[in-house]
């Protein structure tokens, strides 16, 4: 037992308290310093690719696409959207053109739909037998063309068919579709202004889906990383010239982004305008818990100011050490929080028990009795924390060190902090010396550990029942490792991007590798395409259309019927209200001697123009207007599309667009190879055998899927090496410290107990590992640790004091708080737990994902703790103690 008077911690208190106003002072103007120093100089990247290492091998194969193909990385997708295909081509068309005009903002532009070439020679690209269907309908659909193309109007609309419905030549299979689609049309005009007849899925008899409405532009911004918003200029240059174009709530349009970029910049705005709200309500439940526990404002102060001095002094650490912080390493200022205000509470509740119990109510000699009392347990819980977190320096992933760095340096700034600061302000606010008394918070703790120890078998008997249920439950254990479920799906990027996953042309989970030449990346391609996990794999070559000289003779043949469609004709008379009213009119009466065939289509589509008909005012005026537009606004860029369409000619290698090939073609020769998996990987499971299978073929691939797998595996790996480590030495620490075998493993089985019912918990809630709630691990390790050093060495000086070896004086005044029930110690350890339980678990009630799931894992891992610590360990030690005895 340490002896205050000659105790070199006790001497250092001591020095402290002999100048309190100084150490206050400097304390203050340094933590105001070095937070100003880290809010200058610390930055925040969200990447998840970069808390790895960059010399793991799926890093390095990403670094060698991206450097080959820098168009492909950092991207935009715009997504342009209409009321039909024509309106979505020509804003997509129109907005393209404006963005390539602003080079000093983007870097590149890439239209593929809209590419003239595409337009020109899009028929190429269809199976022989669908564009050879294709020119049989346009063939039978001719005459109605034509007299549409004459007078594209209700007028001109109404005459073709009253023409074809009395005449009886075209066929059913001809006006049918067309009868049914207007009527479609004009039912939903009402409730739907900006619906529109798609002439291009009727010329091609397909419905119109939302995804061929769709089209997107792949935009490669000039990123400005000296800010936190990299790409917020490039966004907003993007909004503005969809406002300058009148795209900006034009009909029927509607123009979104997403891309990982922009998603990345729209979490860390998630992140930070919800953590406000949070960090608020957190600090507030801990004040409030600190002050039922401790029930004066003049020990919750002091924690709380040494609290925030020391966090401002492991930011400027944090600064210093990383200058950057990513996703996990952010999470210092949680594990800070968490150990320091442990810190704190011991030694203010020693503090105070000293102060109660002493027969004079010298406050400095109080501080330095508590200094001798609680100090070397500090120093081993500090160094056992500081060694589970530099456990992690020499693992793979780099987010983990990182925080491992600062996290285990702000084990000694925390340390430092309550016992030099700590005691300064207990110093400054003298709490006044009376009896201990029995507060809520002591009463509970004081009742736990006596019942822990009255019904010691019974708890060790379901601490094993726990523990082989937890073991056989680790094996089911998860970690998600994609991104994607970490983001805050209300965010517009995530929100568009989880709209756009059902669209085939869109795959975020595809798959890249990277081959010598083009030569070998068809070979690979027909290599890839061969595993049952693959859909398909497409290089440059894939976009030459196979067949051409038979689908050419095709579309010559289609350009020869419908030559005379797109001759020069006459514009037809502007119409008037009563001439439209009258069309309709008229069109009305010739539904109703439909011939047969057509009575279901005809009654369907007269129904629906029935509102329009009943009515002899002026009044349905713009009704009429809004259907004609509805009807035909489409059909004359249709007709312009399909004349350009027409032009096909024969098409090799070289004459594909310059941007197209830049994507698959690297200036050097190398070539690229686009692998589209066939399941779903948003499914881990099938993520992991698509990437396990083409790395099986290609162990260079890389991409998303590649990433997020090998990053998933990578923190695995690190998390098993770094605990193995940090569990051996600190081991090793305690068996040296405590010399007793024993002793350590009633520290170190609670511990392992709390870690293995934590992973079963989050099995049994489904509630999986992620790359944010992470930290809970390193958390957990080093509040267990240091709860069962406080109880472990706690009760080793009850020992040694029943014993007669305490110094003279000591005996009467621990056996008297012993005999009360008033050892602060299980007091300190239910407090410290419930005030890291408030703390963090406020994070649970986060808008965004990652933090939510951080908050209600950490508040699961410390409840058990709490159960594992509070009960399990003081049943331990009551069986121990017994057989001592005996």
């Amino acid at each position: 037992m340490a002896d205050s008077r000659s105790d070199w911690l006790a001497a250092w208190i001591g020095w402290v308290c002999g100048r309190a106003g100084i150490v206050v002072l400097a304390a203050l103007v340094s933590a105001a310093g070095l937070l100003w120093y880290a809010a200058a100089n610390l930055t925040i990247n969200t990447s998840t690719t970069d808390m790895l290492s960059a010399e793991l091998p799926f890093r390095q194969n990403n670094v060698a696409v991206d450097a080959a193909f820098p168009q492909r990385s950092g991207t935009l997708i715009v997504v342009v959207e209409g009321a039909d295909s024509a309106a979505a081509a020509r804003a997509a068309r129109r907005l393209a053109l404006a963005l390539k005009e602003q080079p000093g903002r983007f870097e590149d532009v890439f239209d593929l739909e809209g590419d003239p070439f595409f337009r020109r020679n899009g028929l190429l690209y269809l199976p022989q037998a669908e564009l050879e269907a294709q020119a049989d309908r346009l063939a039978a659909a001719q005459p109605l063309l034509a007299a549409l193309l004459a007078d594209p109007s209700l007028r001109g609309l109404q005459d073709l068919l009253t023409n074809a419905l009395e005449s009886g030549d075209s066929p059913v299979a001809s006006l049918e579709p067309l009868l049914n689609r207007l009527a479609a049309v004009a039912e939903a005009l009402p409730a739907d202004p900006q619906t529109r007849l798609s002439w291009a899925a009727l010329l091609q008899d397909r419905a119109e889906t939302a995804a061929g409405r769709r089209l997107f532009l792949i935009v490669k911004p000039r990123a400005d990383f000296a800010t936190l918003t990299p790409v917020a200029g490039a966004v907003a240059a993007i909004e503005a010239t969809v406002a300058e174009l009148g795209l900006a709530g034009a009909s029927g349009l509607r123009i979104r982004m997403t891309g990982e970029p922009l998603m990345l910049q729209d979490e860390l705005e998630s992140v930070r305008s919800g953590i406000g709200f949070v960090g608020l309500l957190s600090a507030v439940l801990v004040a409030c818990v600190l002050f039922v526990g401790l029930r004066t404002w003049r020990m919750v102060a002091p924690i709380l100011l040494t609290l925030v001095v020391g966090l401002c002094w492991t930011a400027g650490y944090a600064a210093l050490a990383v200058g950057q912080l990513n996703l996990i390493s952010v999470a210092f200022a949680v594990l800070f929080i968490g150990l320091s205000v442990d810190f704190g509470i011991h030694f203010a509740l020693r503090y105070r028990e000293v102060l109660g119990l002493a027969e004079n109510a010298d406050v400095t000699a109080a501080l330095r009795r508590s200094g001798a009392l609680i100090g070397r347990p500090l120093l081993l819980c500090g160094l056992s924390s500081a060694i589970a977190f530099f456990a992690f320096l020499p693992t793979a992933y780099r987010g983990l060190s990182e925080l491992g760095l600062i996290a285990g340096g702000g084990m000694f700034i925390a340390l430092f902090a309550n016992l030099t600061v700590l005691p300064a302000l207990l110093r400054l606010w003298p709490v006044r010396a009376r009896p201990l008394r029995r507060t809520p918070v002591a009463a509970l703790g004081g009742w736990i550990h006596d019942q822990a120890g009255r019904r010691a078998p019974l708890l060790l008997s379901l601490g094993l029942v726990l523990a082989v249920a937890s073991v056989s439950a680790l094996p089911r254990a998860a970690f998600d490792d994609d991104p994607l479920n970490l983001r805050d799906p209300q965010s517009p990027s995530v929100a568009t991007l989880l709209d756009l996953l059902a669209d085939d042309r869109l795959e975020p989970y595809e798959a890249e590798v990277l081959a010598p030449d083009l030569t070998a990346a068809e070979a690979l391609a027909t290599q890839l395409e061969a595993l049952p996990e693959v859909a398909a794999a497409v290089s440059l070559a894939d976009f030459v259309p196979a067949g051409q000289d038979d689908k050419l003779a095709v579309i010559d043949e289609m350009a020869l019927f419908l030559a005379p469609l797109f001759l020069p004709l006459e514009p037809a008379p502007p119409l008037d209200a009563a001439t439209r009213r009258q069309a309709v009119a008229d069109l009305s009466a010739s539904l109703a001697a439909a011939p047969a065939a057509l009575a279901a289509s005809a009654t369907r589509l007269r129904a629906a123009l029935e509102p329009l008909t009943a009515g002899d005012d002026n009044g349905d005026e713009e009704a009429l207007e809004r259907l004609e537009h509805a009807w035909l606004a489409g059909f004359g860029p249709q007709m312009d599309r399909l004349a350009e369409a027409l032009e096909a000619g024969p098409v090799d290698l070289a004459d594909l667009p310059a941007g197209l090939s830049a994507r698959y073609l690297a200036a050097d020769g190398r070539a690229l190879v686009d692998v589209r998996p066939r399941d779903d990987l948003r499914d881990p499971a099938a993520r992991a055998r698509f990437v396990d299978a083409v790395q099986a073929v290609v162990p260079t691939v890389s991409g998303p899927p590649v990433t997020i797998v090998a990053a998933g595996r990578a923190v695995i790996e690190a998390f098993a090496q770094a605990s193995l480590l940090a569990l051996a030495v600190i081991a090793l620490l305690l068996v040296a410290v405590l010399r007793s075998l024993l002793d350590a493993l009633m520290v170190l089985l609670p511990l392992l107990l709390a870690a293995a019912m934590t992973v079963a918990a989050g099995v049994v809630l489904d509630l999986p590992f992620n790359f944010a709630n992470v930290i809970v691990l390193p958390l957990l390790l080093g509040l267990g640790v240091d709860s069962g050093i406080h109880s472990v060495m706690r009760a080793r000086e009850e020992r040694r004091k029943r014993a007669g070896i305490a110094g003279a004086g000591a005996a009467p005044a621990a056996e008297g708080a012993e005999g009360r029930g008033l050892n602060s110690t299980p007091r300190a350890i239910l407090l410290s737990a419930l005030t890291t339980l408030a703390s963090f678990g406020a994070l649970g009630l986060s808008d965004h994902p990652g933090t939510a799931s951080m908050g209600m894992l950490l508040t699961l891992a410390i409840a058990i703790t709490l159960f594992c610590v509070l009960l399990l360990l003081p049943a331990l030690l009551a069986v121990t103690e017994g057989r001592r005895k005996g």
